[in-house]
């Protein structure tokens, strides 16, 4: 995919606000983070907070990796996929035309990107795992969101998270 777009800082911060927006109205963090740029790859609305629905509570509730964290991995996925490195070879459709050599520059360039925006994010929030980021531990079975009050956003820092997520990956596109 070509990126043909061209963001002023203004506009990216918009979209980091309009992150933390979607996650105030009620998505997951996932959702939010991929949301908020999905249309810079042809994406609409609901295909990216569809694709981003998993990601909530660490994925599926587990605690595993932060959904905010997991939202910029798939848009990292989004700004690198297989365009780099390799040309077209015998326009294979399994592997979109490229070589095996090509393929591998690509994964190598998108696993760089995701390394580089996990460690902006832990630096700047101690960690990358939500359990640890709630302090609190998954519930074996538990996959009921939990209810979206003003208790849940004062206990949680999720908001937050979602900004730092969407703030990081956005410094990532002015800085490319």
């Amino acid at each position: 995919m070509t990126k043909k777009y061209s963001l002023s800082k203004e506009e990216l911060d918009g979209r980091v606000k309009r992150a933390v927006e979607y996650f105030m109205s009620g998505y997951g963090c996932g959702q939010s983070v991929v949301a908020a740029f999905a249309d810079l790859y042809g994406m609409d609305e609901t295909t990216a907070l569809c694709i981003g629905n998993g990601f909530g509570g660490g994925v599926g509730k587990l605690r595993m990796m932060c959904g905010a964290v997991s939202g910029m991995v798939i848009l990292a996925g989004l700004e690198s996929g297989q365009n780099s490195g390799g040309g077209a070879s015998d326009g294979d459709i399994a592997s979109g035309g490229r070589t095996a050599d090509g393929i591998r520059a690509g994964k190598a360039d998108c696993y760089r990107m995701v390394q580089d925006l996990l460690a902006a994010f832990k630096d700047e929030n101690g960690s990358i795992i939500c359990a640890e980021l709630l302090g609190i531990k998954p519930k074996e079975g538990d996959h009921t969101p939990s209810e979206r009050n003003a208790a849940y956003y004062k206990a949680r820092p999720c908001a937050a998270k979602v900004e730092s997520a969407a703030r990081i990956f956005a410094d990532y596109l002015i800085s490319r």
